[in-house]
This record gives C-alpha cells, sequence and structure tokens, in this order.
C-alpha cells in the first residue's frame, strides 16, 4: 500500500492485494502446471475467452476438450493449474504436443471459469479461432510460443 499525505488509496491497496493473491495462487498451483501464464498475459487470456464464449467458439471441461483435441480441431488450450486430482488433467498436455495446439496454465480455476461468465470452475478451455476477437487470438497464441519451453 502506498502513502500519500499520511493516508493510503484504496486503489493501491486493491492492486497491491490482486498481486498477493496471484503469487499465493502461483505458488498453490501443481507440479505439472508449466508454462505458467504471467499476470498480464492471464489477463489477455481471460479478455481472449470472454470473446470466444459471445462467439460460441469455445470448448469447456477435461471431457469436450479432449474429445475435440482427438477430432482435430486447432486453438489454444487454457489448463487450470489448481486442479486436484492432478490425473484428470494430466493427459492433456500431451494432447495439445501431438495436436500442436499451443497450451498454457494460469493459477486458478475460479478465475478462469470466471473469466468466461460463469459461477462454476472451469478445468480447462479450448479457443477456437474466429473472426470477431481474431487480433486477441492471434496475440494470445504469439505470447502462448514465447512462453520458454518446459523441456529446455
Amino acid at each position: 500500500m502506498v502513502e500519500v499525505n499520511g493516508s493510503a488509496t484504496a486503489m493501491d491497496a486493491t492492486t497491491t492485494e490482486e498481486a498477493m493473491s496471484y503469487d499465493k495462487k502461483c505458488a498453490l498451483t501443481i507440479p505439472i502446471a508449466r508454462p505458467l501464464a504471467p499476470r498480464k498475459l492471464s489477463k489477455k487470456l481471460y479478455k481472449c475467452s470472454k470473446a470466444a464464449i459471445k462467439a460460441k467458439l469455445v470448448r469447456r471441461g477435461t471431457k469436450e476438450v479432449a474429445r475435440a483435441l482427438r477430432k482435430g480441431e486447432k486453438g489454444f488450450a487454457i489448463i487450470a493449474g489448481d486442479v486436484s486430482p492432478i490425473d484428470v488433467i494430466s493427459h492433456l498436455p500431451v494432447l495439445c504436443e501431438e495436436s500442436k495446439v499451443p497450451y498454457v496454465f494460469v493459477p486458478a480455476r475460479s478465475d478462469l471459469g470466471a473469466a468466461i461468465g460463469s459461477n462454476t470452475p472451469c478445468s480447462v478451455l479450448l479457443v477456437l479461432k474466429g473472426e470477431d476477437f481474431k487480433d486477441k487470438y492471434k496475440e494470445c497464441v504469439k505470447n502462448i510460443k514465447e512462453l520458454p519451453s518446459v523441456y529446455s
């Protein structure tokens, strides 16, 4: 919290709380949650997924995303990093790599669910390419591919 003339502003307090909560969420992620999206990329991913849900170009949930990947649908995957048990999503990064679909982990299921306007937490999203949000889509894919590789 930053003090100005002896008093702290409320906006600075919420920014600090958000930063701390993001860092705490990152600390609680599962061991395989790599590459983990930084804070700025997470916000971009949430905005893109919100636009995609309006265009109905999202596959939501482990079963639906796995089926879409096996059928050859293309896009990018956003996987929550706090899923328990880990076996629920452990096969998804492998499926994404076999299908050549970029994927990234975000710290929390609740944030992923909230991003698409759902009260229910969401474990994984597959965002498909759409004309309505193609600039956001391209920027997200570019940023995901720039993240450090898991195997290097």
